[in-house]
């Protein structure tokens, strides 16, 4: 290429062909000969197995193979990653990773391609935990890809290295959405002493309870009923964090025409029926760019902290399961509210005020996750979570159900034993438990504990103020 067409953006001509493709195995006669390169390698180069290597991962539908191909269609190597619980936790392993003897030399660095190929596919597919027992050699390789080391392990009697690729999922939404909030409010000190940075703040000389919230506006415009509603669910959920009763609510709306505005005051009027939040009042714009904020008022003799928990006390998710994804925010928005009917709704969000928790917490946009390290960091230590006694919704994957936005969700902490009131539809489970120290631990069947979010998710620091 001349260097004017490089100026002119010309492209290049394709005339490197690429060393190697990885894809998904999807052909029977692929994936028979990946098995049979599995054997030349392990069982008759190795010696690691006597006879196959067959195991009760390659009969799991669920199992998926990554093959590595020249140009040519010749296969280079492969790896598979396969559940290792019955029930999908997003605990995942990656093994019989292989690379064809002579590809070792001509091909090299497919191996290293395979394994990065398959951390991307583990995160995409929603995986949390993501391991491979490695023999010695591999195992450096691993380490330099990022790779953590566990434990020695052994396999077929030889020695290996668990090793766990760092899945930061839930702390790359905490720290997208809440992390600079400690730099940003640190001087406001929002709810005052006892409720900093909690859902409601308590106006003070009453028993009023104050909450707000603003929808993004890329929300109002493309779905302009559905975020008139969750501008009264959200702070229906706030209100009932802190054990208070609805009193109404006021609103705030810019909107280019009365047309989009009717749209978004549609969803808001139904839902502050649903919820018996009245709007008292508001504000409307129209020629302006969509914006939505609400703003609710609720009363509380004594209002529930997200503070007010202590090392060993027990979490516990009460959450309604019903409904499904909300059309064009599948993984990320939960829809059961507009299913629900008053009573319904009432008998959720009033389950706070009858159990008057040591704290409470309403799940936001940080996640199940991210919301359990906010009500930790604010009672001034850390949480455990134990994924497999999450609540959830049948046939929905456990890291887009903890990282959603839920239609009711919330998280209390108390004294062991305690319980919580009947919340109508919703379900109740214990399932973690605040301990000293920061952030949020994942803890799996196995006992093993991995990392959901590595400390404090807001910076604003213990509600009282004392760290």
């Amino acid at each position: 290429m001349s260097l004017g067409d490089v100026l002119l953006g010309v492209p290049a001509p394709d005339t490197l062909r690429r060393a190697w493709t990885i894809d998904v195995a999807d052909d029977p006669r692929a994936l028979s000969a990946y098995r049979r390169l599995r054997h030349d390698v392990f069982v008759t180069e190795q010696g690691l197995f006597t006879g196959n290597d067959h195991d009760d991962a390659d009969d799991d539908p669920r199992t998926v193979v990554l093959l590595a191909h020249d140009p040519d269609g010749f296969l280079l190597g492969g790896v598979r990653l396969h559940c290792v619980t019955s029930a999908e936790l997003g605990w995942w392993r990656g093994s019989r990773l292989v690379v064809e003897r002579a590809a070792r030399r001509r091909a090299a660095g497919v191996g290293a391609a395979l394994v990065r190929a398959a951390c991307a596919h583990a995160e995409q597919a929603g995986v949390l935990r993501f391991e491979a027992t490695v023999q010695p050699a591999p195992a450096r390789m691993f380490a330099r890809l990022g790779w953590q080391a566990v434990r020695p392990h052994l396999v077929a009697g030889r020695p290996h290295m668990l090793m766990r690729w760092p899945v930061n999922r839930f702390a790359r939404q905490a720290a997208a959405v809440k992390a600079p909030l400690g730099g940003l409010l640190a001087q406001l000190r929002p709810g005052g002493y006892g409720f900093v940075g909690d859902d409601g703040a308590p106006v003070p000389g009453s028993d009023l309870i104050a909450a707000c919230d603003a929808i993004v506006p890329s929300l109002v415009e493309r779905d302009p009923e559905w975020a008139g509603w969750c501008g009264v669910l959200v702070n229906a959920g706030d209100l009932a964090a802190m054990g208070a009763e609805p009193v109404g609510l006021l609103d705030a709306l810019g909107a280019r025409d009365a047309s989009f505005a009717a749209r978004v005051l549609s969803g808001l009027r139904a839902a502050s029926a649903a919820y018996r939040l009245p709007v008292l009042g508001g504000h409307t714009q129209l020629g302006v760019p969509a914006a939505l904020s609400v703003t609710a008022l609720g009363r509380a003799s004594r209002p529930v902290p997200a503070g007010g928990g202590r090392p060993g006390h027990a979490v516990t998710l009460t959450a309604d399961l019903g409904g499904g994804w909300r059309r064009g925010h599948t993984g990320r928005q939960w829809d059961s509210s507009t299913l629900r009917g008053a009573l319904e709704l009432a008998a959720m969000t009033s389950v706070v005020a009858r159990t008057a928790p040591a704290a409470a917490k309403d799940v936001s946009m940080a996640g199940t996750v991210g919301t359990l390290g906010m009500l930790a960091e604010a009672s001034g230590c850390a949480a455990v979570l134990d994924v497999a006694a999450v609540p959830r919704p049948t046939g929905v994957r456990l890291a887009d159900w903890l990282s959603c936005f839920p239609g009711f969700a919330m998280l209390t902490a108390d004294e062991p034993g305690r319980g919580v009131a009947d919340a109508g539809p919703a379900t109740s489970a214990v399932c973690g438990a605040l301990v000293a120290g920061t952030g949020v631990a994942l803890r799996w069947p196995d006992g093993d504990i991995t990392t959901g979010v590595p400390g404090a998710v807001t910076g604003l620091g213990p509600a009282g103020g004392i760290s």
